[in-house]
């Protein structure tokens, strides 16, 4: 589990989060603050950094 706003989140759940543009993943791994996301589309994640990618790696306070 990790805290994202103030609140406890745990594997499948959903938080946003922002890399170029506001987008949202759901969790598939916590290591202590860090939450790997997995993108809700099949085309990946969206913006240039991130764009395509299935898997991004966030801090939980980047998290909301």
């Amino acid at each position: 589990m990790a805290v994202v706003d103030g609140n406890v989140v745990n594997i499948g759940d959903v938080v946003s989060f922002k890399c170029d543009i506001e987008q949202c993943g759901e969790i598939v791994k916590i290591a202590g603050n860090t939450l790997t996301l997995k993108a809700r589309s099949h085309y990946g994640f969206e913006g240039d950094y991130i764009g395509g990618d299935e898997f991004t790696v966030v801090d939980a306070r980047d998290c909301w």
